[in-house]
């Protein structure tokens, strides 16, 4: 079995590279590269890669930029192996990467997603363990070893707090052809998607080896949305469908779960004195309404 990746491309040029090597350094050589440029203005990207000689990576430009969402479309549109991972363009595989993966689909081969044991770097590659990250680890990841989660039990787990990295997902290709990205939801397109996921009765494995870093800093999109507002705005916005989804089908505790949205309050209580030295009034006030607003 081969596991194919695709890394859709939109950032440092250094940083994909790093990525890139991290993908060759892999014990298992079972995989398959894909990087797919969505058009970034730095010609170095495809003069370096032109040179690839290794078979097993390609590198395609698409002829017009296409966004993230629908980037990350192309890759499930290009995918030809049962499963793929969608890698961040500054995230790191560690050498285990795929031999963790490919245990976990042996061990567990209707697994619609697999988590695998990951840790936080920053734009330096240093392990950092920021206040949401030790939630992550000590509050909401499973404990007792690799642990499987499927339907309402996922999406309770998830919408109390999403505990996963997603770019370190690998995910069953049928399932991300079968259930697409909603839209009017960019910024936690990723949370939605596995929601939707676990409605439709899917599963998740988590196998707790370590064998991602996902890097994390303070010039990240994901940053400067929590400074103007978008990513709390969002995430009521899909909070509020999420508890109608759950009681529609009578998941109770998921619907509770997704009204209270607990670690959601106690996440914006904690981006206070961030968007009061870097935000705007916007910011402000979505990061006070995820606080306060029923």
């Amino acid at each position: 079995m081969t596991l194919q990746i695709f890394v859709p491309f939109w950032g440092d040029p250094d940083l994909l590279f790093k990525t890139i090597d991290s993908v060759r350094a892999q014990h298992n050589p079972a995989w398959e590269l894909t990087i797919i440029d969505d058009c970034y203005p730095d010609e170095s990207v495809a003069a370096r890669l032109s040179a690839e000689t290794d078979p097993r990576i390609t590198y395609l430009r698409n002829p017009a930029n296409l966004g993230i969402t629908e980037n990350y479309r192309e890759a499930i549109r290009r995918a030809t192996a049962s499963h793929i991972t969608i890698l961040g363009c500054d995230d790191l595989l560690h050498p285990n990467y795929v031999d963790v993966i490919l245990g976990a689909i042996d061990r567990h081969p209707a697994a619609d997603v697999i988590q695998p044991g990951a840790q936080v770097i920053d734009e330096h590659g240093s392990v950092i363990r920021p206040l949401a990250d030790r939630i992550k680890r000590s509050v909401l990841t499973p404990r007792g070893g690799e642990s499987v989660l499927a339907g309402e039990q996922m999406a309770t787990s998830l919408l109390r707090g999403d505990w996963l990295y997603w770019p370190s997902l690998t995910f069953r290709t049928e399932t991300l052809r079968r259930i697409d990205f909603r839209e009017g939801l960019p910024i936690i397109q990723d949370l939605a998607l596995l929601i939707d996921i676990a409605f439709d009765g899917g599963a998740l494995v988590y196998t707790p080896e370590l064998a991602f870093s996902y890097r994390r800093h303070g010039s990240s999109a994901s940053q400067k949305t929590l400074l103007d507002g978008r990513r709390f705005r969002d995430e009521r916005s899909y909070y509020r469908l999420a508890r109608e989804l759950a009681k529609k089908r009578g998941w109770r505790r998921t619907a509770r779960v997704a009204r209270v949205r607990l670690l959601g309050r106690l996440h914006a209580v904690t981006e206070v004195p961030g968007v009061l030295r870097h935000g705007d009034r916007a910011g402000l006030k979505s990061t006070l309404a995820h606080i306060f607003a029923v």
